[in-house]
């Protein structure tokens, strides 16, 4: 499909396929989740966020708690070994689990803080969001990542602090990506007409769920992206340079 210019007051960008590279989140973060999993936990057991994000794992896999999930016999040990396991489970499966992406979050962030990590962006990322602001658009991210997570990659990327340039954030709390729902929650928290605002993902069913809820939709084609395939209706692009406003 051609491209016509865009009458837009919002801008919802997805991360990974989009802003970013696949295989940065894949070769790079994934990994950094999985060998800092263990030694993580038994440092910070304890903390709040980490109860917290322990405790959505277990519901997310359909229990009470952890405690109920575990066994109330269960040492401290016996619970984190849970986690461990269901976090291993969820990975191996790429389930874009509420839990699992809470942790996986607070991992990074000890990576980020470290100087362990810098997120890649694509190069045309930064000019874009730069024009975006200046022209007063309303510019937010919707990713199956945590929002802290997010805060966290783009707070520390290649081309720096890019956080300053992004008004919102939106994860899985607020609903599957793939759900026409979860853009109508979106468009009313912008306090924006849905079809005032396009949303740009490499994921044709998410853009199916945004175009059923009334906004205007962008395909973003990067390099390492899974192949579109030849019956997707949404208008391509591979770069922002090519959004016309």
């Amino acid at each position: 499909m051609s491209a016509t210019p865009l009458s837009v007051r919002g801008v919802l960008l997805d991360i990974e396929g989009t802003t970013s590279s696949v295989r940065y989140v894949y070769d790079v973060l994934f990994p950094f989740a999985l060998d800092g999993l263990v030694p993580y936990l038994e440092q910070h057991w304890h903390e709040p966020a980490v109860v917290a994000a322990c405790e959505q794992i277990a519901h997310d896999a359909g229990h009470d708690s952890l405690i109920a999930w575990c066994g109330a016999d269960a040492d401290q040990a016996a619970r984190r070994q849970c986690v461990i396991d269901e976090v291993r489970r969820l990975m191996a499966s790429d389930v874009k689990a509420t839990g699992l992406k809470a942790l996986q979050g607070l991992i990074w962030q000890q990576g980020y803080d470290a100087g362990l990590l810098v997120s890649h962006v694509y190069d045309d990322v930064p000019p874009a969001l730069v024009a975006w602001q200046r022209s007063g658009l309303d510019v937010r991210i919707y990713s199956s990542g945590s929002i802290a997570a997010q805060k966290v990659f783009f707070a520390h990327t290649e081309f720096g602090d890019l956080l300053p340039f992004l008004r919102g954030h939106y994860d899985t709390t607020t609903g599957p990506k793939r759900e026409a729902a979860s853009y109508r929650r979106i468009a009313q928290a912008m306090n924006l007409p849905l079809v005032s605002i396009v949303f740009c993902s490499d994921i044709p069913a998410e853009l199916d769920g945004a175009r059923e809820a009334g906004m205007q939709t962008r395909l973003v084609v990067r390099p390492g992206n899974a192949p579109v395939p030849s019956d997707v209706s949404h208008v391509a692009i591979t770069s922002f340079v090519e959004l016309k406003f």
